[in-house]
């Protein structure tokens, strides 16, 4: 089933910012292309045991400035009050003083990216406040990370701010003071509107409650609201799914984030498994039923799991799809800046400890070949409805006959389309992209 087993995109992580793991947005579900889904033969990491192990790792971005003045920033903030059965994500409990540390170790990290030479010369035009729940955070705590971000880095004064929220940890206030702090969008994780369906998933929200959490984003004056659900999930089935979606849809959101379930490594349920997971045709009925509802309410299927109005695309999330560049600071998060893919350290306390020790804490880094760009770009490129330059596909089949014929194969089945100099999967390219992304590797 292709691009749907192998999506929650989400599990980016390895870490939990990569291009898919948001707009899970935000979003970012690991698939086993991304240089750090399974510390692949090729990158570096630091042995851990090493007395200057993450002081040596990070120079990795001295020495590595971006080819773009405008970058993307991704923030991880791992803390949770539970973690969901389903979660891969680098995730950690919140226990007494943990915050603080965490918030003091977060200024240090962006005053040293902001005292990179080449910092000065970068402008910041989206932010993403990813995890974890960031909505764990007090607005005066995302406040002052905002401000120290401002005060290292140009940030573009139109810059799209999101921060993931889940709907049991908002209120009104609180999203007025994330308002008031610089936030201009909120992802909401509904994930479902079925009570009963949310507690095996292990929210800590019902239907009210999400339902609640987007009028007080509303209330609190946000024109940009992005909803996050979940199909493919234990018991449900494609009625029941609809009934969730169309709800959410006369919510009137701005932005539809959709995954299938996926049991990644790292996740409960993928250690010690789930019963009642529906048919990987019922899973496909419910992708079918989403395209056709959100293309019903002029929602654009823009990539694989999201779906905006006119205008509303994610742009964060853009910067990963395009193969743009971007900074990152929070444990296990992801960056990339010139030809350079790196990770942080994953666990919160040692990537507390490496900052504390005035370091960067970078802990496995490549540096990516002309052949891993470009594959990453096609792939990258072809998530999204604006697919790729037909160049680019042309020069990853120069001399590769397999290829070609798998291709020409795609194209005869009208799963890949082309106008001009630009190639696109079709709707049903995306359900079945996984299998062609495996081949462009």
């Amino acid at each position: 089933m292709g691009g749907l087993t192998q999506e929650r995109a989400g599990s980016v992580p390895a870490p939990a910012d990569h291009p898919f793991a948001h707009e899970r947005a935000g979003s970012v579900p690991a698939p086993a292309d991304h240089p750090f889904a399974h510390e692949r033969a090729g990158s570096v990491p630091a042995p851990a045991d090493h007395p200057f192990a993450h002081e040596r790792a990070g120079s990795v971005l001295v020495d590595n400035p971006p080819g773009s003045s405008s970058l993307g920033f991704y923030i991880h903030v791992p803390f949770c009050a539970r973690r969901c059965g389903y979660c891969s994500f680098n995730t950690a409990r919140l226990e007494d003083a943990a915050m603080g540390r965490y918030l003091d170790a977060l200024q240090r990290e962006l005053d040293l990216l902001g005292a990179l030479a080449w910092a000065p010369d970068v402008r910041v035009t989206t932010v993403f406040f990813g995890g974890g729940t960031p909505s764990l955070l007090a607005p005066a705590e995302l406040a002052a990370i905002l401000e120290r971000l401002g005060t290292r880095f140009e940030v573009a004064r139109d810059a799209e701010v999101t921060v993931e929220c889940n709907p049991e940890s908002v209120t009104r206030p609180r999203l007025e003071g994330y308002r008031a702090a610089g936030v201009n969008r909120v992802s909401l994780g509904v994930q479902s509107l079925d009570d009963a369906l949310l507690q095996r998933l292990g929210r800590l929200h019902d239907a009210r409650g999400a339902r609640a959490a987007f009028a007080a984003a509303r209330e609190a004056g946000f024109t940009n609201v992005s909803v996050d659900l979940m199909y493919g999930l234990p018991g449900l089935d494609t009625d029941g799914f609809a009934c969730t979606l169309e709800a959410v849809l006369d919510w009137e959101p701005e932005h539809l984030s959709a995954y299938a379930l996926t049991l990644d490594a790292g996740s409960r349920w993928a250690a010690e498994g789930v019963s009642n997971l529906p048919q990987e045709q019922t899973v496909v009925d419910q992708y079918w039923r989403l395209a056709g509802a959100a293309a019903a309410r002029d929602f654009e299927h823009y990539e694989v799991s999201n779906y905006a109005r006119p205008g509303f695309r994610a742009r964060h999330n853009l910067v990963y799809w395009r193969g743009a560049e971007y900074l990152c600071a929070g444990p296990g998060a992801c960056g990339f800046v010139g030809s350079l893919r790196y990770a942080n350290v994953r666990g919160t306390a040692r990537w507390c400890e490496t900052l504390e020790r005035g370091a960067l804490p970078v802990d496995a880094s490549e540096t990516l070949t002309p052949r891993q760009r470009l594959a990453e770009r096609l792939i990258l490129g072809l998530r999204t409805a604006d697919g790729v330059p037909r160049a680019w596909l042309d020069e990853r089949l120069d001399g590769d006959a397999r290829l070609r014929r798998h291709i020409a194969s795609w194209r005869e089945r009208r799963l890949l389309a082309e106008t001009g100099d630009r190639v696109w999967l079709s709707e049903e390219g995306f359900l079945l992209s996984d299998a062609l992304f495996v081949e462009l590797l």
